[in-house]
């Protein structure tokens, strides 16, 4: 624990308090202040102006990263017949039904992401108190309830990300490791932002993109600059 404050304290001092930097600028800092020993993941905050409390304001979305997470998905899919070779074709690493939903309800999580075909969502609905509060539960809005499991399996294991703004109006996301260096994170957050403004609710009025934060998983956030983003 006294490491890693010092760590960040250290890293700190490459950081102008109050300051907004340009987005390449400000991936660079993060990664250069990446200490740990393991490989950090890179996450962005991105502060919105809407009131997620009123439907018509709610923010969510996928994205699939353009050069990934940096990490193996596990993805298990609800299918049957059919649909459940197409699934493991496609590389899901788990593929079942009602067998899968009791091993569930027992205690086993072991998958990180979840794929259903809309035929199964009347069973696997039964797993929301599980699944829900992980953000595990599939939902059409983001792809993963679908008959077409095979692109939605291909689009998890390639580094497809879903993200939900929360109560407070900011949208937390992992875009990416510490390794893949400036060029792949920047393009990396470009593709969720561009995602996000597309989502942009009608009834959100003023400025929509308040701030973005990017901090890696032992470091400090560094502000970026939501006009440099815009001109990206």
């Amino acid at each position: 624990m006294a490491t890693r404050g010092k760590n960040l304290l250290e890293a700190k001092k490459n950081i102008e308090p109050g300051k907004r930097y340009p987005l390449k600028e400000a991936v660079g800092i993060v990664v250069t202040s990446g200490k740990a020993k393991f490989d950090e993941t890179v996450e962005a905050a991105i502060r919105l102006g809407v009131n997620p409390q009123h439907a018509d304001q709610m923010v969510r979305g996928s994205v699939v990263l353009p050069h990934g997470l940096g990490k193996t998905v596990r993805v298990l899919v609800f299918a049957k017949g059919e649909k459940e070779k197409e699934a493991l074709d496609a590389g899901a690493d788990i593929v079942g039904a009602d067998d899968i939903i009791e091993k569930i309800k027992g205690g086993w999580l072991e998958f990180d992401r979840v794929v259903a075909t809309p035929d199964m969502m009347g069973s696997v609905g039964k797993l929301g108190k599980i699944l829900g509060p992980r953000g595990l539960m599939p939902n059409p809005k983001v792809g993963t309830v679908t008959f077409d499991v095979g692109k939605a399996v291909g689009e998890l294991k390639a580094g497809k990300v879903e993200f939900r703004v929360e109560k407070a109006g900011i949208v937390h996301t992992p875009v990416g490791k510490v390794s893949f260096g400036v060029e792949r994170l920047v393009e990396n957050i470009v593709a969720v932002i561009e995602t996000v403004v597309k989502l942009k609710p009608a009834s959100s009025k003023g400025t929509y993109m308040k701030g973005i934060s990017l901090s890696s998983t032992m470091g400090p956030g560094v502000k970026v600059d939501p006009l440099d983003v815009k001109n990206l």
